[in-house]
C-alpha cells in the first residue's frame, strides 16, 4: 500500500470511527405548546389568559403569546408572570409589579408581587386560563406553586384550566429526598413531595387537582396537553430542545443538576455561587480552607460527582445578582464537578456538604433556620447534623417517605 493510499485509509477509518462516537439524533420532542392546534377546540371562541414567562417557546422557536395570537377565533385578554416576571429578569425574591404590555395592549399582572394568585378583577375577562413556564423539577422551584395558585382561582371564579406540558429537564426518573411536612409548607413548597419529584409540569398539575392538595379540596377543570415523544430517562440535552435558563440563576442544565442539593447553601451562611457564571456549581466563604474542604469531601466518595479547590470573589451582576453573599470578598471553597448524572444524588449531596462543613467549621456556620428548614421540608436534618449525627442516619432522614410517594404518583404520570 503506498503512503497516499494509507493516508487515505486512515482518513477513512477517522471518519468512520468519528461518526460512531456522536450522540443519538434527539428524538422529535413536541411539546405541549407545539401540540397546541390539535387541541384547538378548547380555544376556539374564548378570551384566554396566560400564565407565562420567557421560557414558553415551541420547538421552532416560536413564543407562546404569538402562537396563540396566529389561532384564529381566539382572543389574548391578559398575561400573568410568576417569580422573576414574564421576561424572568427579577432577582430571586423580588417583587414584580403589574404593568400592561404595550405590544398587544393587554394587562399582564404579576403572581409574585401584591398577589400570588389571580384576582376576580384579573379574571373578569378571561374565560380560559392557559399555563406554559418550564420548570426545573426541584420542589422549591416557586413556578408550580404559581400554577397550583391559579388552579385554585380557576375553580373559585369559574374558569377552565389548561396545562401545556414541558419536559423535566433533569429527566422524569430519578426521585430524591424526602416528603415535605405539611407544617413546613410555603411558596417554596407547598404540597408532600420529595425534593427532586421527577414529574412534568402536567403530570404535577394532575397529582395537586386529584389529590385534593389545592385549597379547600377544590378541583379545577383541568387539561393536560401533552408531550409527545418524549422518554422518562431523557435530560434536556437529549430531547433536542434548547435550554432557556428559567431563572436569572439557573444559566446551564449543569447547574439545574446540583441545585436540587446546593439549594440547601442557602440556608447557611454560605455562597452559593450567586454573583458568578456558576451559581449552585461553586460555594465558599472567606474562611472556609479550600483544599481541606476539597478532600474530606472527596473523602465521602458520593457517586458521580468529584469536588476541586476553588477560588473566587463574588461580584454584582445586574438582573441575577446584585448582592450575593460575600460581595467583593475573596471566597475559598469547592467546585462541584459532576462525573455521572444518572448516579448522582444531588439532595443527599447538598445535605453531605452541609455536615461537612459544620463539622469544620462549626463556629462560623450561621444557620438561617427557618429558611433551611423549609427547604429541608423538615426540621430533623438539620438538627441532626446539630447533633453530630453520622451521614448514613442523614441519607435516612433524607428518604422519609420517598418510597411511598414513587407509589402514589404511579397513578398520575403522563408518560
Amino acid at each position: 500500500m503506498t503512503a497516499s493510499l494509507f493516508r487515505t485509509f486512515l482518513l477513512i477509518v477517522f471518519i468512520l470511527l468519528s461518526a460512531c462516537s456522536k450522540q443519538p439524533v434527539p428524538t422529535s420532542l413536541q411539546t405541549g405548546l407545539d401540540n397546541l392546534e390539535l387541541h384547538y377546540e378548547l380555544f376556539a371562541g374564548k378570551r384566554v389568559g396566560i400564565i407565562t414567562n420567557h421560557t414558553a417557546y415551541d420547538s421552532k422557536g416560536i413564543h407562546i403569546v404569538d402562537r396563540f395570537a396566529a389561532l384564529e377565533n381566539v382572543e389574548i385578554t391578559a398575561l400573568f408572570g410568576p417569580e422573576h416576571g414574564i421576561r424572568g429578569s427579577g432577582e430571586a425574591g423580588e417583587k414584580i409589579d403589574s404593568e400592561n404590555d404595550p405590544v398587544r395592549n393587554v394587562p399582564i399582572y404579576s403572581l409574585y408581587g401584591a398577589t400570588r394568585k389571580p384576582t376576580r378583577e384579573m379574571l373578569e375577562n378571561v374565560d380560559i386560563m392557559v399555563f406554559d413556564i418550564q420548570d426545573i423539577g426541584a420542589r422549591f422551584y416557586t413556578y408550580i406553586y404559581t400554577m397550583s395558585n391559579a388552579m385554585e382561582a380557576a375553580v373559585e371564579h369559574g374558569k377552565s384550566f389548561v396545562v401545556l406540558d414541558r419536559p423535566n429537564p433533569i429527566n422524569g426518573s430519578d426521585v430524591q429526598g424526602n416528603i415535605l411536612q405539611s407544617e413546613f409548607a410555603t411558596f417554596v413548597g407547598k404540597f408532600p413531595i420529595p425534593v427532586r419529584h421527577g414529574m412534568t409540569t402536567g403530570e404535577l398539575a394532575k397529582l395537586f387537582n386529584e389529590s385534593g392538595w389545592l385549597g379547600g379540596g377544590v378541583k379545577a377543570d383541568l387539561t393536560v396537553v401533552p408531550l409527545t415523544n418524549w422518554t422518562r430517562s431523557q435530560w434536556n440535552d437529549e430531547t433536542g430542545l434548547s435550554f432557556i435558563k428559567p431563572s436569572p440563576n439557573m444559566p446551564s442544565l449543569e447547574a439545574a443538576t446540583v441545585y436540587p442539593g446546593t439549594c440547601l447553601l442557602e440556608g447557611i451562611k454560605i455562597n452559593e455561587g450567586r454573583g458568578t457564571e456558576t451559581p449552585f456549581l461553586v460555594l465558599g466563604a472567606p474562611w472556609i480552607n479550600a483544599d481541606s474542604l476539597t478532600e474530606r469531601l472527596n473523602k465521602l466518595e458520593l457517586r458521580g460527582v468529584k469536588f476541586q479547590p476553588h477560588r473566587y470573589t463574588p461580584i454584582a451582576i445586574e438582573d441575577a445578582s446584585t448582592n450575593p453573599r460575600y460581595r467583593d470578598e475573596a471566597c475559598k471553597g469547592v467546585r462541584i464537578d459532576i462525573t455521572d448524572r444518572n448516579t448522582f444524588n444531588s439532595y443527599f449531596a447538598g445535605i453531605a456538604i452541609v455536615h461537612t462543613l459544620f463539622t469544620l467549621y462549626p463556629d462560623e456556620i450561621q444557620w438561617h433556620e427557618r429558611h433551611f428548614d423549609r427547604l429541608c421540608g423538615t426540621d430533623e436534618i438539620r438538627r441532626a447534623i446539630l447533633a453530630g449525627r453520622p451521614l448514613k442516619e442523614l441519607k435516612e432522614l433524607s428518604e422519609v417517605g420517598l418510597q411511598r410517594f414513587k407509589n402514589e404518583r404511579e397513578a398520575f404520570l403522563i408518560y
